[in-house]
């Protein structure tokens, strides 16, 4: 198998300089690409100048995440793609694990490493942990990592199983089941459209693994912070595209109109908090959502929706009421 390592930057001269060295050393077999999405910085000139052996494409527009590493992949022919932040650092022989994966069992079709956290090393990453899950409204957690709620690792997830996404901060794919799934969807920006595009591979018969032999360490919210109100919108918005993409039919009205009440009640706890903005940001993501039904409504057509397994539990119960913060705690009620 073919591998290549994709990198999406926009104006991250310093992450490049920071982690691209790594990257080269630690993936010997990998042709290594920085995908630009429209930078002013000096990233090109010292990407060519520095590394010739890795190839500059230039998306020529900020597509954001989704769009950007879409229209680059295009120009990528590879067997597998990985799709790299450029904010993270990798460990010798850390695609090898992936591609036996594959090998192993031809029916997975994505996979991550275990990602953890590169300020704190012994602890897992927000953006991904062990693996990702969504609960029946559509909220995403992960194994090491649940709302704010980040466990450290001492080894309790070592064992590679299936999961329904893989983080995009570093996404091995199969080529050829990326394009039949119809890829990243542009009009996600950012935030979440990794999970849309793990439930769509899903659909189409694919599975989705944790590796954990392989890991790496990610700095996360180099481009949106966590608390960004601008994050919060993509983050709420796209879990509506996401789930009524992707939703069987009986369930797209229950399932989006207790999700709309739910974000109505978080926006009430942003208030609380005196986050104004972000409470706001979950009004224009309603609205979003609202806005771009004519053009999702074609995208569930083609997609053709069925029942994929998810857990049937309610996060938010289990973690605020019930105080099941791990997701071991949370394994006893499923």
């Amino acid at each position: 198998m073919t591998v290549a390592v994709v990198i999406l930057n926009w104006n991250g001269l310093d992450l490049l300089q920071k982690f691209l060295p790594t990257v080269v050393k630690y993936s010997p077999n990998a042709h290594i690409y920085v995908a630009d999405n429209n930078s002013t910085d000096a990233s090109e000139q010292y990407v060519t100048s520095n590394f010739p052996e890795v190839t500059w494409i230039q998306n020529g527009a900020n597509l954001g995440y989704a769009g950007g590493y879409q229209k680059a992949l295009t120009k990528v022919h590879e067997d597998i793609y990985i799709l790299l932040n450029s904010d993270i650092e990798v460990t010798n022989n850390w695609i090898t694990p992936h591609i036996e994966a594959f090998k192993n069992n031809d029916k997975v079709v994505a996979t991550q490493p275990k990602i953890k956290d590169y300020n704190r090393k012994e602890y897992f990453e927000y953006a991904g942990a062990a693996g990702g899950f969504i609960d029946k409204y559509g909220f995403p957690y992960c194994r090491g990592r649940i709302f704010e709620t980040i466990e450290k690792d001492m080894g309790q997830y070592d064992n590679s199983c299936p999961i329904f996404w893989a983080s995009g901060a570093c996404l091995i794919v199969k080529r050829e089941a990326y394009w039949a799934a119809g890829g990243l969807d542009p009009d996600f920006f950012a935030h979440q459209e990794e999970i849309d595009l793990c439930w769509r591979l899903q659909l189409n018969n694919g599975e989705i693994y944790s590796i954990p032999k392989s890991t790496v360490y990610h700095i996360g919210g180099a481009t949106l912070h966590k608390s960004s109100p601008q994050k919060t919108f993509y983050n709420f918005r796209n879990s509506l595209f996401m789930l009524y993409k992707n939703l069987p039919k009986k369930e797209v009205f229950p399932i989006i109109f207790t999700r709309l009440c739910l974000d109505g009640i978080a926006g009430i706890h942003f208030i609380f908090q005196a986050k104004f903005l972000h409470c706001w940001a979950i009004v224009r993501a309603h609205f979003s959502f609202y806005k771009h039904l004519s053009e999702l409504k074609p995208k569930r057509k083609q997609i053709q929706p069925r029942p994929i397994h998810r857990n049937k539990l309610l996060i938010i119960k289990e973690y605020f009421l019930k105080g099941r913060n791990t997701y071991k705690l949370l394994q006893k009620t499923v």
